[in-house]
């Protein structure tokens, strides 16, 4: 089995997260004025709700899974045996699962009322079985999964339009948001005898997985309280609308965090195979160059998305959403610290196999959320979420880093951090300098989209423009590195011409 370099993956997962952005920049302006809050709200709590069954459906197979089979990726026997074993402990959570949801959207009056939604989204809990995503993952094939998501994308968007024309056509949306999801899965089913056997060669051994099955799942419990429990609470003690303008916040932190952690995605199948190879230096140096990715990336979109949450709210959904700019500047931090807490986490200690750890941290930020939601929710509503929200992945990275302190001091040392505190500083200062002094042209006037367009493509241009040119002229390690690669590329195609 061919296995690209961490390059091209980074490369092919960037492509693929850019997509999950660029393709919620053309339809979240169209749908978030046609839906209307409401009907946003509706689909949206529908899908955080279906979120929660499939997480007990899935137990923790996706990031287990991942791990699991990239330490027997070599062995073609052995990977077949163990994709099937964990294909038939997930069959089994599925059924149980469904089940408990039939029972749940009849008794539950809230539930009830979206029923339709609910089932239409529960299709892609089934299908989640046959969609082995993480077995694509632990293979690291992913140029196949970026040209099957871009793919159903894009015909989600052609429907999307055909289809979604008033407020009343949310389950319409919904239906699409389900096709764009999870079309895939049926692909990923068909193209999986190109890659694993399906005949059993040996007794299957179900409980070597049992226990960190578990354990994930525990993990993918926690991080779902404080991921999509709010907005299912904020549904439950407030309003379909007060859910709308939260959920228009973190839709955009969502697609930051994606881009955050888009080099961290591609890393714990390799990480996890240095561990089993005992390659120790190469995991810290692809550690650590995660690090400077974060730090570059992730402290810059914190900033520039805390000053131009209005403009991009503006942009995105219309001068209806005013409510949701507060939610969304109390959210944007935790763009930088999920990007953090995703590698000390999910980079770090489940390669090493300290799950456990992970656990810890996350059942802290868990319980955290949710009494903070309890509390603050009633009164203070999206804000309230929004702040439980930071303070708890706030707490998951602290302790992560405790765990880890020893190991953290060996890497911290050698991260220049005042470079990305002159870089980032000095985009701000030129981004509020063209934001707050520049005039934008009366020919925007009229249009307070086209306007809000312009103001974060001028802003943008300003702000990570600077930062990057500061970051090469006091030379960050981790730029010079990506620069002289791309450079010294071209120069040996060059010569190869010659």
């Amino acid at each position: 089995m061919k296995t690209r370099s961490i390059r091209f993956n980074f490369i092919m997962n960037f492509i693929l997260t850019a997509s999950s952005i660029l393709f919620p920049l053309i339809t979240a302006p169209y749908i978030l004025r046609v839906l209307q809050a409401e009907g946003n709200g509706r689909v949206d709590f529908a899908s955080s709700v279906m979120t929660c069954f499939m997480m007990f459906a899935s137990l923790g197979i996706p990031t287990y899974g991942i791990r699991t089979c990239a330490k027997v990726r070599d062995d073609k026997e052995e990977l077949s045996n163990t994709v099937q074993e964990l294909m038939i402990i997930n069959t089994v959570t599925m059924a149980l699962t469904y089940l408990a949801f039939l029972i749940l959207v009849f008794l539950v009056p809230q539930f009830a009322e979206e029923k339709t939604l609910l089932f239409i989204n529960s299709i892609s809990m089934v299908l989640n079985v046959i969609g082995v995503t993480w077995f694509y993952n632990a293979i690291e094939q992913y140029a196949y999964i970026t040209v099957c998501s871009i793919g159903f994308k894009l015909a989600s968007i052609v429907l999307m339009f055909l289809l979604v024309k008033s407020s009343e056509d949310y389950v319409q949306y919904g239906a699409i948001t389900v096709f764009a999801a999870s079309g895939s899965y049926i692909l990923n089913f068909l193209n999986l005898r190109k890659h694993i056997r399906f005949k059993k060669t040996r007794p299957y051994r179900f409980k070597v997985h049992l226990r960190p099955i578990l354990v994930f799942f525990s993990m993918s419990a926690a991080i779902n309280v404080y991921t999509n429990l709010d907005t299912a609470m904020l549904g439950i003690m407030k309003d379909k609308a007060e859910v709308g303008y939260y959920t228009a916040g973190i839709k955009i932190k969502n697609l930051l965090v994606s881009l955050t952690t888009s080099l961290g995605a591609v890393l714990l199948p390799r990480l996890s195979y240095y561990i089993e190879k005992g390659e120790k230096a190469l995991f810290k140096k692809t550690v650590s160059k995660a690090f400077h990715f974060v730090l570059i990336l992730g402290s810059a979109v914190t900033v520039y998305f805390i000053f131009m949450a209005e403009e991009a709210l503006l942009l995105l959904g219309g001068d209806g959403y005013y409510d949701s700019i507060a939610p969304m500047q109390i959210l944007m931090p935790t763009v930088f610290l999920i990007g953090l807490s995703n590698i000390t986490g999910m980079q770090i200690l489940t390669p090493y196999g300290e799950e456990n750890k992970v656990l810890v941290s996350i059942v802290g930020g868990a319980v955290l959320d949710f009494v903070l939601n309890l509390l603050l929710i009633p009164n203070y509503g999206a804000v309230g979420a929004a702040f439980a929200t930071l303070l708890a992945e706030l707490l998951v990275l602290v302790v992560q880093c405790y765990y880890l302190r020893q190991l953290l001091r060996e890497i911290v040392k050698y991260i220049p951090f005042w470079k990305y505190i002159v870089s980032v500083g000095a985009g701000t200062i030129l981004m509020l300098g063209v934001k707050y002094w520049i005039k934008i042209p009366y020919i925007f006037a009229q249009s307070s989209t086209l306007g809000a367009f312009f103001e974060l493509a001028v802003t943008a241009v300003a702000f990570f423009g600077c930062e990057g040119v500061i970051l090469i002229l006091v030379r960050e390690p981790f730029v010079m590195e990506m620069l002289d690669r791309i450079f010294s590329r071209k120069l040996k195609n060059r010569i190869g011409r010659k």
